[in-house]
Order: C-alpha cells, then structure tokens, then sequence
C-alpha cells in the first residue's frame, strides 16, 4: 500500500517538529520565549509536580532557571495523527538529563526517559501545544558529579549555557 503525503501535510508535520524542538531548547538554555513559544496561551500542562495551565509550569522552570538548572532534552520518535484541519494527537519520545538544587535545597542529578502525549492545535496557521500529559517510562537518579563543569569538560569547549550567552544564539552574529 503506498500513501501519498501532501506538501502541504508536510508542511504541518514540520511545524509540530519544529514546535516541539522550540520547546528543547527553551527548557535547556532558560530562553522563556522559546519556550512560551511552543505553547498556546492557557495551555494544559501536565507534568511531574506540576498540573494545571501551563503557566504554572513556567513558574516553576522560571523557579529552577534561578537556581541554575541544567537540562538536555532529547525529542524522537514523534508520531503525528491529524484530526481535521486544525488539530492534531502528537506523541513523541524525550530523553532528559537534569541536575539542578531543587526548592527543598538539595542537588539532584537524574536521566528521565518518557513520552510527551500532546494534542496540538493550529491557530492563525500556526501550531503549538494546546494540552500535554507528560509521561514518565524511566528515570534513573544519579551522582551529582564532585568536580566543576570547567574540570570535567577539560578542552571541549565552548560549554554550553544559558540564554542569551549559549553559542546558539550567536549564529550569524
């Protein structure tokens, strides 16, 4: 059986991916309109200790950006049904590293693995999230590590960092 994608499916499929992948590099780099950007206004957002609109979640990250989180997100495995014209069910695997002191005081570093089961809606022509449930299929605690990033990254630099002052943000520059 062979299926014929339009361009104009294709055109939308990229948006999500580009959509999801504004929300990786939000949450790491602690660029808040990039991450604001993957959502709608008033968006759901379910996630971890957080659950309820999304800005809630943001002032939780805003909370955590303070403290000096550090986050590298992975998105894959992203799987897109459109349901009609402006929405679409969008399940896509993450894989996150965190470290960061938590509210309580404490330093924690742990690798998550799990899904963001998202449903997107288009806007205006634009898409973002309109609900998310995140869910969590793996998550292992680890050692935060004893030396400083400068010790351990040795000669692999530039190291990378937050908003503005990450390489990312100087391309073209």
């Amino acid at each position: 059986m062979t299926t014929v994608i339009s361009t104009e499916d294709l055109a939308h499929r990229e948006a999500i991916r580009d959509c999801l992948f504004r929300y990786a590099r939000g949450i790491d780099r602690a660029d808040e309109d990039a991450l604001k950007s993957a959502y709608w206004p008033g968006a759901w957002d379910q996630h971890g200790a957080t659950s309820g609109p999304v800005e809630d979640f943001y002032d939780r990250v805003r909370g955590a950006w303070a403290r000096g989180a550090r986050n590298i997100h992975h998105i894959t495995n992203i799987l897109i049904e459109f349901r009609g014209s402006g929405s679409a069910a969008v399940e896509s695997y993450f894989h996150a590293l965190q470290r960061g002191v938590g509210p309580d005081g404490i330093n924690r570093q742990a690798m998550l693995s799990g899904r963001y089961c998202d449903l997107f809606e288009r806007r205006s022509g634009e898409w973002r999230i309109a609900h998310r449930v995140v869910v969590y299929d793996w998550v292992e605690p680890q050692a935060v590590p004893e030396t400083s990033e400068i010790d351990r990254f040795g000669p692999r630099q530039p190291i990378g960092g937050v908003f503005p002052d990450d390489p990312v943000y100087k391309i073209g520059a």
